[in-house]
């Protein structure tokens, strides 16, 4: 088979598939919610929702699973153009000139994954040895190691190094971030 062939018979399948779209940044959502008003265009952008210690205290933070990516099962005879050209696309990810389809059964585990859910909540929690960064009071933007956690996750000890010594101090874990991030903590489960 010639190279360019295989493009051709994409564009004229008429069998609905899904595949990766790439989005411009922070625009996922946006994207998938647009591609939505498309005949025959289904799309999946997972999500997780997660709170983050900030010089604000603490926030909550929505971010797309695949950053700048999302899913969309349509069939490239009829909704090839229309999908590429949708706003906030960048381009449908292909190999040279080969679209990549995903499989039903990668799509369905991934939504058992997000337990049904779009938006999916994710807990960065710490362990006793992480790495931790104090986000307010005199000790802000010093770092140290979790010695122990106390009262459900509220109250941590922590080993730092201050003025030539070490110390062992006690903090609100609210005043802390970790070094882990939502999508390593999903990652792990």
């Amino acid at each position: 088979m010639e190279p360019g062939r295989c493009i051709l018979w994409l564009m004229f399948s008429d069998q609905p598939a899904w595949y990766v779209i790439h989005s411009k940044p922070k625009c996922e959502h946006l994207a998938a919610s647009m591609m939505l008003g498309l005949p025959d265009v289904e799309t999946y952008c997972p999500r997780i929702r997660f709170q983050r210690n900030t010089k604000r205290g603490k926030v909550w933070f929505v971010e797309a699973l695949f950053p700048s990516y999302f899913f969309a099962r349509f069939a490239p005879a009829n909704s090839l153009r229309a999908v590429r050209y949708s706003q906030n696309v960048i381009r449908i990810v292909a190999f040279g000139d080969q679209l990549i389809s995903v499989t039903d059964e990668t799509i369905r585990l991934l939504r058992e994954e997000m337990e049904g859910q779009d938006v999916k909540i994710v807990q960065v929690g710490m362990n006793v040895g992480d790495t931790v960064e104090l986000t307010e009071g005199p000790l802000r933007g010093l770092k140290g190691i979790v010695n122990s956690i106390h009262d459900g996750q509220e109250r941590v000890k922590i080993l730092m190094e201050f003025l030539g010594r070490e110390s062992l101090i006690e903090v609100d874990a609210t005043k802390l971030l970790t070094d882990h991030t939502p999508r390593d903590v999903f990652i792990e489960r």
